[in-house]
Formats: C-alpha cells, structure tokens, sequence
C-alpha cells in the first residue's frame, strides 16, 4: 500500500502555510513567548515565517527545500525554557485543532515535533 507523506496528508504547502499562519499569531501575542519576536523587524518575521514553512514542508516529505540552519544552531542561545516549550505545545495543538487537522495527521506532527525538543530546549 502507497501511503500518502505526511506533507499530502496535511494539504501540502498551502495547509502548510495555513498552519504557520495560524500558529505564529498565537506565539507572538502570548505573554510568555512574545519575547522572542521582540525588537525584531517585520522582514525578519516574514523570513522566518517563510523558513517556518519550509523546514516543516521539507521534514513532512514535500518536494520543498529548507533553506535555513538546523533546530539546534537555530534556538541556541536563546534560553527557551521547558515552560516556553510547554506553551508552544499547547499553541501548536489549538492551531491544529482550529484547523480540524485529522487525528492522525496530529498524531504524527506531535511526534514530529516532541522528536526536536533536545535541539530547542536549552534552559
């Protein structure tokens, strides 16, 4: 049986980039994790939005080429906590719910994520 890749499965670039349109709104308005957006310009907000799309298209076996560095060169330094990980989990699984991401596709986002948490987590 052919299974469809995960980046099919959850609409391609542009249910993608629905995702990410979503999910980045949420983490930049939250009282926690809006700390990381701070004193950034909007330029550097849209290439990371765009690098967010890519990484994710990329890793969900879509025919898109990541541009940018790895997840743990990429959040060194910038001290996010198992609390900051935490809220992001909990925006990540709100935006896939708005979205009425199937269980499944869920699922396999969730262990896709969980799998880079000791590249991101530092503090």
């Amino acid at each position: 049986m052919n299974q469809k890749s995960l980046y099919s499965r959850l609409g391609g670039y542009d249910g993608i980039a629905a995702f990410t349109n979503e999910l980045l709104p949420r983490l930049q308005a939250d009282s926690q994790l809006g700390r990381f957006w701070q004193n950034r310009g909007s330029d550097g907000i849209e290439r990371e939005h765009q690098l967010l799309i890519e990484y994710i298209s990329s890793k969900a076996g879509g025919p898109v080429y990541y541009t940018g560095r790895d997840m743990k060169i990429s959040h060194k330094g910038m001290q996010i906590s198992e609390s900051d990980w935490s809220i992001f989990l909990e925006h990540a699984g709100q935006t896939l719910e708005a979205l009425a991401v199937p269980e499944q596709e869920v699922n396999d986002v969730v262990a896709f994520v969980l799998s880079l948490k000791d590249d991101i987590v530092e503090a």
